[in-house]
């Protein structure tokens, strides 16, 4: 290494200290502390090597003090791509061998097309000496870069690293490819993790899910409610089968189902076709396909909006003569609907309605029709979904010169929209256009100031992921794959932005979730070594059957038992309820709460706005409304005399007039016939552009 880094001789540069003894043994107790500072469980890394191992670079005994300036001059003074690409080799056969014995999957790095581990030890002064290796020889050169700037600092010294810092080695794309550079940034916090580890720092260990091919391994109470239904009871699924086949019932349910009724959903839907598990965008698109297959009735398992949505899209089909069911008798609300009809929400439509250039309103579609409908009235309207909502923005602003856009009601999606939006103005016009091909840097940045959100409405599930939940993830799971829905707090939002552009992580809808992973895992079944992929799952955590079967399915086709994923769900372990601790009255010491279909465990509390004491739960309380013994209590009553009993069961008709003389439930179908518009043309319908233009201030 001597040899390597003569060109940086004379740089003076933080000292490097060398490990005394190889076989130096650090462990270290971390106790796993909630959002709300309970200590829930302890977790130990013994960072132990092998006393056979060679002490760090031999030749790097008489070599100067060196960090990343004093590499990055090296590289310069190396001269083209051709020269810097021989320096990253030499690098590379100047690490000492790797032991065999730390060879392990906790030392290997995620997010790296080829092998990668790492390992790391504090000698008695107290610093950090890390050790790496990799089956490429290219990426062991980074490996060695990062090994050589950042042994001997201590751990507070090694947390200072920013990626940003690894620019200025000015390497290029043809030595540092995209996947070269991803992993370079992998590797880097990789390493700031075995920092913390080493600092004494308190990380907490959340509850996981791993799925291998063939089993399910879960780790804690909360992951043990969530693969308690994963697979569901024989009978429960043939009885659900028999009723839906025998009455031509077809069925829409969102991806937040309860894990046993999801389960018992997706066995079911094996054998009966008209059974559909998705986002909301494609729920009332389902409905529609059912109905035109023949099914007589439709059974909708989501909140309210969601029914009303399928109920007005049917009826603009054709199929009016359809049913349509919720599973309750009562309101399955909705914080973030309920937001979009507050008074506030009124005042920030008519502040929209009084600018005097071309104005949108983007709605979510997680509101309801009579929303839909005023808003429309009001201003112009269109629909969009966390999938979607970016592009509608974008082409907006590109089709409609001028034009201001509205969003709302979900006051994080606004707010991470306008940062995803900001960074992409300091992309390059080639990487913006790939993105939109109407738009650049100039014209982004042109329409922020353009941009607005509603700042007063968010989802109580969603809301779970803040600041708390946020930088424990960061400090325990930053080198893990991080997934968040568009509606996460801006904290969890920008950890996700941080880990996507280092290929590790998605923001987007619970399809784009789903879609995500399932691109990793392809990835990984098509390397020649055994893997195990973690995935942070920062959404409701119903979403974790639609996971389950997706891997398990692309493990068992690839015939990969040595892979696997471990699903991660940043939520206290005691964030579940059980019949043990549900609420009782004080005088008869009778348990007032009744758990969903009799349950004895569900993961999240019973009640309440989808929290608890101890650190709250990704786990909507509404959408567990939707259990399968009201589901088949539904289905038994559908073509029988008893179907009479559940006109309350229906979704609201909306027949009321609007001043245009159509109902609210036309009206409010509207917008979402713009969006399906767009979807298929990827433009703003004409007819909504005309609005917009008809209604601009002179």
């Amino acid at each position: 290494m001597a040899a390597a880094l003569a060109v940086v001789a004379s740089v003076p540069q933080k000292p490097v200290g060398l490990r005394a003894n190889r076989g130096l043994t650090t462990t270290v107790k971390i106790r796993t502390v909630s959002p709300v500072g309970r200590v829930t469980s302890k977790r130990k890394y013994n960072l132990q090597q092998s006393s056979a191992t060679p002490t760090l670079a031999r030749e790097a005994l008489a070599a100067p003090p060196v960090s990343i300036d004093s590499i990055a001059e090296q590289f310069k003074a190396a001269g083209g791509p051709k020269e810097r690409a021989q320096l990253l080799l030499e690098l590379a056969k100047s690490l000492p061998p790797f032991p065999a014995d730390a060879r392990t999957m906790a030392n290997r790095v995620m997010g790296c097309t080829a092998q990668v581990w790492v390992d790391a030890e504090q000698d008695s002064s107290g610093r950090i000496q890390f050790s790496a290796d990799s089956d490429s020889e290219v990426t062991r050169g980074l490996a060695a870069v990062l090994v050589t700037a950042l042994s001997g600092l201590t751990p507070a010294q090694v947390l200072e690293v920013e990626p940003e810092d690894l620019a200025e080695l000015q390497l290029g794309p043809a030595v540092l490819t995209p996947s070269r550079a991803n992993g370079f940034l992998n590797m880097l916090e990789a390493m700031r993790k075995r920092a913390r580890v080493l600092s004494g720092a308190f990380l907490p260990t959340f509850p996981s899910l791993r799925v291998s091919a063939d089993a399910i391994e879960p780790q804690g109470a909360f992951a043990e409610a969530q693969a308690k239904y994963l697979e569901p009871d024989p009978a429960q699924v043939d009885a659900l089968v028999k009723v839906l086949s025998e009455k031509r019932i077809g069925l829409v349910a969102h991806f937040y189902m309860d894990p046993q009724v999801q389960g018992v959903l997706s066995a079911a839907a094996e054998r009966w076709p008209h059974i559909h598990i998705s986002d909301s965008l494609v729920m009332a698109d389902s409905a529609v396909r059912m109905a035109e297959a023949g099914c007589t009735s439709v059974a909708v398992l989501g909140v309210d909006f969601m029914s009303e949505n399928v109920r007005a899209i049917l009826d603009e089909a054709g199929h009016a003569d359809v049913a349509v069911y919720r599973m309750a008798a009562t309101d399955i609300g909705c914080s973030l609907a309920e937001a979009a009809e507050a008074p506030a929400y009124g005042a920030y439509l008519g502040a929209a309605a009084g600018n005097a250039a071309p104005t949108l309103h983007v709605v979510y579609i997680n509101t309801s029709l009579r929303t839909k409908a005023h808003a429309h009235a009001q201003v112009p309207t269109i629909t969009c979904t966390s999938s979607n909502v970016v592009q509608t923005v974008l082409q907006a602003f590109a089709q409609v010169p001028g034009i201001n856009v509205y969003y709302g009601p979900d006051t994080y999606m606004g707010a991470n929209l306008a940062v995803m939006l900001r960074a992409v103005a300091q992309m390059s016009d080639e990487e913006i256009r790939a993105l939109h091909p109407d738009h650049n840097r100039e014209s982004v940045r042109a329409l922020l100031p353009r941009l607005h959100y509603f700042e007063s409405g968010t989802c109580i599930v969603h809301h779970l992921f803040g600041a708390e939940v946020s930088q424990l993830l960061r400090e325990a799971y930053g080198d893990a794959y991080l997934t968040a829905h568009f509606e996460v707090p801006g904290e969890m939002f920008a950890l996700a932005m941080e880990a996507k552009k280092r290929g590790m992580g998605v923001v987007g809808s619970t399809q784009n979730i789903l879609d995500f992973i399932a691109a990793k895992l392809a990835e990984a079944v098509e390397r020649p070594f055994p893997d195990t992929l973690q995935v942070v799952l920062g959404t409701e955590s119903g979403m974790v059957t639609a996971i389950v079967r997706k891997v398990q399915a692309m493990l068992r086709a690839a015939g990969r038992s040595d892979v696997a994923v471990e699903i991660v769900f940043p939520v206290a372990s005691e964030a579940i309820t059980t019949t043990a601790n549900t609420p009782s009255d004080a005088n008869s010491g009778a348990s007032v709460g009744t758990l969903p279909g009799g349950l004895p465990v569900v993961p999240g509390p019973a009640g309440g706005e989808g929290c608890s004491a101890e650190g709250g739960c990704a786990s909507c309380p509404y959408m567990k409304m939707n259990s399968l013994d009201a589901l088949l209590g539904v289905c038994a009553k559908i073509g029988t005399p008893g179907e009479a009993l559940l006109e309350a069961f229906r979704p609201r008709a909306y027949t009321e007039p609007m001043a245009d003389g159509r109902s609210i439930a036309a009206a409010g179908c509207q917008p979402i016939l713009y969006m399906r518009g767009f979807q298929a043309s990827k433009r703003l319908p004409d007819a909504l552009v005309a609005d917009i233009l008809s209604r601009t201030h002179a």
